[in-house]
């Protein structure tokens, strides 16, 4: 569920359409994706707030968050709240 989270949020900021799809655990995002500039960055830690209902502070977000779609994923799954 998170992985698809992940994945329409990356689609719906970033604009990316059918490429969304495409992505896998070791899909690289920065560097690899144009529209990932570190403006867009902020959209999408801004996006997985909210819908995720979590908080990411300035301090968790490192390069290595964003190296991977899989790293991005692991992130938010491990901040999500647990039942």
């Amino acid at each position: 569920m998170v992985e698809q989270q992940v994945r329409s949020i990356l689609r719906d900021t970033l604009q990316l359409g059918a490429r969304a799809d495409r992505l896998g655990p070791d899909s690289a995002l920065m560097g690899a994706i144009a529209e990932l500039d570190s403006m867009a960055v902020v959209t999408v830690i801004a996006a997985i707030e909210e819908q995720c209902g979590i908080v990411v502070e300035d301090d968790e977000i490192s390069a290595e968050t964003f190296a991977t779609f899989g790293s991005l994923v692991a992130f938010v799954t491990s901040k999500a709240p647990h039942p």
